[in-house]
């Protein structure tokens, strides 16, 4: 009874703050229950109605997608869309686990990649086993898979690209001397190198970031194959001369002026937008943001291209992952064959449900076969004529897997704060390292 009264605690005021901020659920146009918009929305009874739990207009809409795909053959079927905060969806996936109230999920969740192995290794109960449910992993990007396996086992199923890529300015490039080919398969050296007679050139920096947010140290560590935890899972920054190399190429970046650091993410979004700076590296859901300009010179001179690779360490790649997010399906769900065909029938087999999500929301996808559609092959007027999206599907074959741990979070903020400190001169890099380790080693009792 108390498990029951501390979860009801913490639904009340999760969903207080959810549904003020978001409204109520959002539904498919197929025949809708109403489900129980006070964010109760137990796993279906055994109806031929899903229930599905994400965040934000693009995943709600891609979701609506899919379900209009399956009614053409399943017009029975009702598939309960309710718009849940990405937070939200943990907190409850936590206060259910805890509290013994697994039926109160939702048939179908969203959960972020960079949290999603912390909540399977942590709340196993939650999530069904998909190893044997039909589906195809081996059709997805192996990195992207990887986020939500466990021992060997699969438990969610890949939504959208990750797969970093290099979008430049081509019109700035020209006025310094370079194409993007001049920086398309290079290391980190040669594009210190170029970013640096490009700055002189013209003034710009070639790269914008979030102040205190490491996200492209992560990518560099990842395109090397590189983790910072060990096979046990437990943080290794300290004598991790990867780590090292990649945070010395961050870190130069900026001391050159080749990388400018924003406070927040309006200010990175705004120095894409507002041209100025040369580019940037970041998953390739920025296309969207760099194609959301009203400066209309900009359309045609965008190219992407490959990540650098970190010079001569061995396994270096030009190619990496950022952010992005997984479906999982519910253990408690009365739904289950459903929801996995629903799940195989759409996101795990549809290039026409893939090409729709592209062309109306710019949503890529990590699905392997889409590259081989019209859609993914059509040229791109605003950048350049160059058909990007299956050149993007195409690096994502390549990205290399590595060990996230599950403290990812607590990884970040510690190395943001290090890379912060050894900036402003108040720590060395080796002293900096050391006290993120200590600090992540004291967050998570290791």
């Amino acid at each position: 009874m108390m498990k029951k009264k501390i979860a009801a605690a913490a639904l009340s005021a999760v969903m207080a703050v959810s549904l003020a901020a978001c409204g109520s659920g959002a539904q498919t146009s197929a025949p809708v229950a109403s489900g129980d918009q006070s964010g109760n929305a137990a796993a279906s009874d055994g109806s031929n109605t899903l229930t599905v739990w994400c965040w934000d207009a693009f995943n709600i809409d891609a979701m609506k997608k899919a379900a209009e795909i399956y009614n053409r053959e399943h017009p029975e079927v009702t598939i309960d869309i309710q718009e849940t905060l990405a937070k939200d969806i943990r907190t409850l996936v936590q206060t259910y686990a805890v509290g013994g109230e697994l039926d109160a999920l939702p048939d179908i969740f969203l959960m972020d990649d960079q949290v999603i192995a912390k909540y399977i290794q942590n709340y196993p109960e939650v999530f069904a086993d998909l190893t044997d449910s039909g589906i195809d992993f081996s059709q997805f990007a192996s990195s992207k898979v990887a986020n939500s396996v466990s021992n060997g086992k699969n438990y969610g199923v890949p939504y959208d690209s990750n797969t970093v890529v290099a979008a430049y300015r081509t019109d700035y490039l020209e006025q310094a001397g370079y194409t993007v080919e001049d920086l398309t398969d290079i290391t980190w050296d040669r594009f210190i190198e170029i970013g640096k007679d490009i700055k002189a050139k013209t003034g710009m920096p070639m790269l914008t970031n979030v102040q205190g947010e490491p996200d492209l140290l992560n990518m560099i560590l990842q395109s090397a194959g590189i983790s910072v935890f060990d096979e046990n899972g437990n943080i290794a920054l300290t004598e991790n001369e990867g780590l090292k190399e990649a945070a010395k190429v961050y870190l130069t970046l900026v001391k050159e002026g080749i990388l400018q650091e924003q406070t927040d993410w309006s200010g990175y979004q705004g120095s894409i937008n507002n041209g100025t700076v040369v580019g940037t590296i970041n998953g390739s859901w920025i296309c969207a943001t760099i194609m959301s300009t009203d400066q209309q010179e900009q359309s045609g001179n965008w190219a992407v291209t490959d990540m650098p690779k970190l010079n001569d360490y061995t396994g270096a790649t030009n190619y990496s992952a950022q952010g992005g997010s997984t479906w999982a399906i519910s253990s408690s769900s009365k739904n289950y064959d459903l929801a996995v065909d629903f799940m195989k029938t759409t996101w795990a087999g549809s290039t026409e449900f893939y090409d729709s999500i592209l062309q109306d929301l710019g949503a890529i996808s990590t699905w392997l076969p889409a590259a081989d559609s019209d859609a993914y092959n059509q040229t791109s007027d605003f950048f350049g004529g160059k058909a990007i999206y299956a050149q993007i599907v195409s690096y994502g074959k390549k990205i290399p897997v590595v060990n996230k741990g599950l403290y990812w979070a607590e990884e970040k903020e510690a190395m943001g704060i290090a890379l912060a400190k050894v900036l402003e001169g108040s720590a060395d890099l080796d002293s900096a390292i050391a006290e993120a380790q200590a600090t992540v080693e004291f967050n998570i009792g290791q």
